[in-house]
């Protein structure tokens, strides 16, 4: 038989069979086709199952990763999804864009499609930065939703756009992603919890992704909720091939006077730095470049989930 992964850690995992929920551990505690991987399998996947032990997994179509320190490997957040959205907040915790920029540079490495969701518009007062650079994230191809799930503000147009897929969604704690959750899902009950006051930034609640059904919003549809994440770090790539994963970078890519040498930074003739004196390339994402390619670079340590 076949069934979709719910959750689950180390060995044991939820599936979903027939409408029905079983825990099954994989048998002899090694699954074929998950090498190179920190855990072997994520919400979202579909697996063989006699109903008793977890025989095989179906080929996936895409996975959504992080890097993981402790296992020095990706860690799988997410399986065979439609899309990827970054929750994120003006204040409370407070704006990180280069989270943000970090993210989408994982959703290119995966081939998954990404928009933010920019909660607690309630508490936002328009800073003209903000404002500025999710302008920008929008201008160069990427959604923007502007909504508050304490004050349902919002909610009406996310709901259509997630209607029929199934969506990751990933961000800090405490940007809120328990509450929009609950919002989407009525009767979801998932726990949420306060920001912590001294550090401004939310307290771990949700400690293991889960795929959650969503029909509510419409046939095929499913959200996929994971940990907080303090940092994201992307999975490891080829320092040149940074350029490839970057929307608005990528046409440019080798087009410099100085070709596959070109450091993007000093060079005449660098196409790069004529885009970002343009506006083409906004200088916060060609700041964001530079860092994520000097540390796939220096292959930097990168601390794990809050």
């Amino acid at each position: 038989m076949k069934a979709l992964v719910l959750r689950g850690s180390r060995n044991v995992f939820t599936l979903r069979i027939d409408g029905a929920e079983i825990e099954c551990p994989i048998k002899g505690k090694i699954l074929k086709g998950v090498d190179g991987y920190y855990n072997p399998l994520a919400p979202g996947d579909i697996v063989e199952t006699n109903g008793k032990l977890i025989l095989g997994l179906e080929e996936r179509r895409n996975t959504f990763a992080r890097f993981n320190q402790k296992g020095q490997s990706p860690q799988l957040l997410a399986a065979n999804v439609d899309l990827a959205l970054c929750i994120t907040t003006p204040v409370s915790p407070p704006w990180r864009p280069r989270f943000v920029d970090r993210f989408l540079f994982q959703a290119e490495i995966s081939g998954v499609n990404a928009a933010l969701i920019f909660n607690k518009i309630d508490l936002n007062g328009e800073d003209p930065d903000i404002e500025e650079r999710l302008e920008d994230f929008c201008r160069i191809g990427y959604p923007v939703y502007r909504v508050s799930a304490l004050k349902g503000q919002g909610m009406e147009s996310l709901c259509a756009f997630l209607k029929g897929k199934t969506s990751v969604f990933v961000g800090q704690s405490g940007v809120g992603k328990s509450s929009l959750i609950n919002a989407l899902i009525p009767g979801q009950g998932i726990r949420t919890g306060a920001l912590n006051e001294k550090y401004d930034r939310g307290n771990h609640t949700t400690t293991q992704g889960m795929l959650m059904d969503a029909s509510g919003l419409g046939p095929s549809t499913f959200v996929i909720d994971t940990p907080g994440i303090r940092r994201l770090a992307p999975e490891r790539t080829a320092p040149a091939d940074v350029i490839h994963y970057m929307k608005e970078f990528a046409p440019l890519a080798h087009k410099c006077s100085f070709g596959f040498s070109c450091t993007h930074k000093t060079e005449p003739g660098c196409k790069i730095m004529e885009a970002v004196h343009a506006g083409v390339i906004h200088e916060d994402r060609y700041e964001s470049f530079l860092r994520i390619r000097d540390e796939m670079s220096s292959l930097e340590q990168y601390p794990d989930y809050d």
